[in-house]
C-alpha cells in the first residue's frame, strides 16, 4: 500500500490538474491542515496533441477564478482576439466582444503549466504511474481506490482514498465501469487531420480561421506560437484512404491562396496526425446508477466537436463550480455527494449544454453536405455579414461568456429564416453564357418563387433535425 489519502485524481491533463490544485488551494483556507491528494498519471511527459490548443475568453476566465492565469505566460502563447469566416474568397469578421480575449498554445506547454502548479499546492503528491484497475469494496462495490504500476515497475501498488475522480480524458479505460446502467454511447462522425504549417501569417492575424469548402468539413487555423500554425481538416467518417490526396484536391483550392505553399510543403514534412471528433453528452451522477466513490470530469464524462474549441472551457468551468462543492463535503457520506453531484450537473447545465450544442450544429452548418445545408452555411455567412447583435451574438456563445440554450435557439432559427430570406432575395452564381472570367449572380425569377416555398420548407425541416435531436440529448432526463 503506498497510503492513504482524501481524493485520488486519475489523469493529469488538463481538468485533473486543475482540480487538484483548485481543491488543495480552496480546501487550504477551509481546513486546519489541506486535503491529502493524489494526481496520478501514465506519463509526466509533455503530451503532444492536435485538439485543445484554442482556449476561449470564457476558459480564460475560469482560469482566472482558479488563479491559474498564470499558466498561460512564458508557453509562447498567442492571444486571439476573434476569428474571421473564409467563404469563396470572402472573409466575414468575428471579434470577440467587448474587447474579451482568448489564448491559443501548444497544448503540451499548458498542460506541463498546469502540473507543475498542482506539484506546488499544498497536500498534493503528483505520481506517475499507469492506473490498471479500481479497488472496490467486494461487498458494497464501492470505489475504494485503484492500483497502479510505476514506471519500470511491474509491481502494483495500491492507493487508497474516500473519493476517486477519473479524468482520464476522451479514450478513459474507467468510463464504463463508473457510470454503469447510466452509460451513454459515445459517437465519432468525423475526424480532425492536423499539421503545424510554419512562419504562416493567417488572412488576420491573432484571429481563428474558419475556411468553408462546399461539400467537404470546414478547416480551422490558428497560431499556436510564434513559428507554429495549426490547421485542422475536418474529414467526415471514414477517412479517405489517400488522406494527402483529399487535402491537396479537394481542401487546399477553398484557402486563401497566400496559404497554399505553406499547406503543402507542411504536407510534404509533416505526418498528417488525426483525432476522432466524438460526442458524449452527459450524465448525472450520483444516485444509483452509478459506482459509489468514484465520479467522472473532463472528456471522460462528456465530450463535443472540437470546431468551437469550446473542451476546455467546459472542463475548467466543471472545476470552478465542483471544487467549491467538495470543499466542504464529507466524501464518505454517498447521500450528500450524490446530492452535491445534482447541483453540480444542474449549475454546469446552461454553458455546457450551450456549448455542445453549439459545437455539432456549427459542423453540420460548416460542413454542408447536402443542398438544404448549403442554403444554411449560405445563409449563415451573410447572417454574420449583418454585424451588430448578430455577429455579437453567436461570437458570445462560442466564447463561453454567454451561457444560454434559449439564446443559442434563437440566434439558430434567426440563421434558418434568414437563410431563407437570402434564398429569395440574394443574388446568385448562374450560368455566364458570355465566357467571361466574372462569374454572373442573378436573383431568382419570380416563377422559380413556388419551387422556392417548398424548398423552404425542407430547409426549415432540415435546421429542426439539426438541432433538435442535439438539443434533446441535452435537457432529456435520465
Amino acid at each position: 500500500m503506498s497510503g492513504q489519502y482524501d481524493v485520488l485524481i486519475v489523469g493529469a491533463g488538463i481538468a485533473g490538474s486543475a482540480l487538484a490544485h483548485a481543491l488543495s488551494t480552496i480546501t487550504s483556507k477551509l481546513r486546519v491542515s489541506p486535503l491529502r491528494i493524489a494526481l496520478l498519471e501514465r506519463s509526466l511527459a509533455e503530451p503532444d496533441r492536435i485538439v485543445g490548443e484554442l482556449l476561449q475568453p470564457g476558459g480564460v476566465a475560469a482560469l482566472q477564478k482558479l488563479g491559474l492565469e498564470s499558466c498561460l505566460e512564458g508557453i509562447d502563447a498567442i492571444p486571439e482576439h476573434g476569428y474571421c469566416v473564409v467563404q469563396s474568397g470572402q472573409i466575414v469578421h468575428i471579434p470577440y466582444p467587448d474587447g474579451r480575449r482568448g489564448c491559443s498554445f501548444h497544448h503540451g506547454r499548458f498542460v506541463m503549466a498546469l502540473r507543475e502548479r498542482a506539484k506546488r499546492a499544498p497536500g498534493v503528491d503528483v505520481v506517475e504511474a499507469t492506473v490498471n484497475e479500481l479497488i472496490e469494496c467486494q461487498h458494497t462495490k464501492r470505489v475504494l481506490g485503484v492500483r497502479a504500476t510505476r514506471p519500470k515497475s511491474v509491481e502494483k501498488e495500491s492507493f487508497f482514498a474516500d473519493l476517486v475522480i477519473i479524468a482520464d480524458g476522451c479514450f478513459s479505460n474507467f468510463r464504463n465501469a463508473v457510470m454503469g446502467k447510466a452509460l451513454r454511447e459515445s459517437t465519432t462522425r468525423s475526424h480532425f487531420c492536423g499539421v503545424i504549417l510554419k512562419d504562416t501569417q493567417l488572412p488576420m492575424p491573432q484571429h481563428g480561421t474558419v475556411a468553408l469548402a462546399r461539400g467537404h468539413g470546414p478547416v480551422l487555423m490558428y497560431q499556436i506560437s510564434e513559428h507554429d500554425t495549426r490547421m485542422l481538416v475536418a474529414v467526415k467518417h471514414p477517412v479517405p484512404h489517400d488522406l494527402k490526396g483529399h487535402i491537396l484536391k479537394d481542401v487546399v483550392p477553398h484557402l486563401p491562396a497566400s496559404l497554399h505553399v505553406a499547406v503543402h510543403e507542411a504536407l510534404d514534412k509533416d505526418r498528417i496526425r488525426r483525432m476522432p471528433n466524438s460526442f458524449l453528452p452527459a450524465v448525472e451522477q450520483g444516485g444509483k446508477y452509478t459506482r459509489e466513490g468514484a465520479i467522472l470530469i473532463g472528456d471522460s464524462w462528456n465530450m463535443r466537436h472540437p470546431l468551437t474549441g469550446g473542451g476546455m472551457t467546459v472542463a475548467l468551468h466543471d472545476v470552478v463550480i465542483l471544487s467549491k462543492l467538495l470543499a466542504k463535503a464529507d466524501f464518505r457520506n454517498w447521500d450528500q455527494m450524490s446530492n452535491l453531484l445534482s447541483s453540480w450537473y444542474w449549475s454546469r447545465k446552461p454553458l455546457s449544454s450551450t456549448v455542445n450544442i453549439l459545437s455539432f450544429a456549427l459542423y453540420d452548418l460548416f460542413g454542408a453536405d447536402d443542398e438544404n445545408l448549403a442554403v444554411l452555411q449560405r445563409g449563415c455567412f451573410k447572417y454574420f455579414e449583418r454585424g451588430g447583435e448578430c455577429v455579437r451574438g453567436p461570437v458570445s456563445l462560442l466564447a463561453g461568456i454567454a451561457p444560454s440554450p434559449t439564446l443559442l435557439a434563437y440566434h439558430f432559427f434567426a440563421v434558418a429564416f434568414y437563410s431563407i430570406w437570402v434564398m429569395f432575395i440574394h443574388p446568385r452564381p448562374a450560368v455566364n453564357e458570355s465566357n467571361s472570367d466574372k462569374p454572373l449572380m442573378l436573383s431568382p425569377h419570380i416563377w422559380e418563387y413556388p419551387g422556392l416555398v417548398v424548398k423552404s420548407v425542407t430547409v426549415l425541416w432540415t435546421a429542426c433535425v439539426v438541432f433538435g435531436p442535439l438539443l434533446w440529448s441535452e435537457i432529456r432526463w435520465w
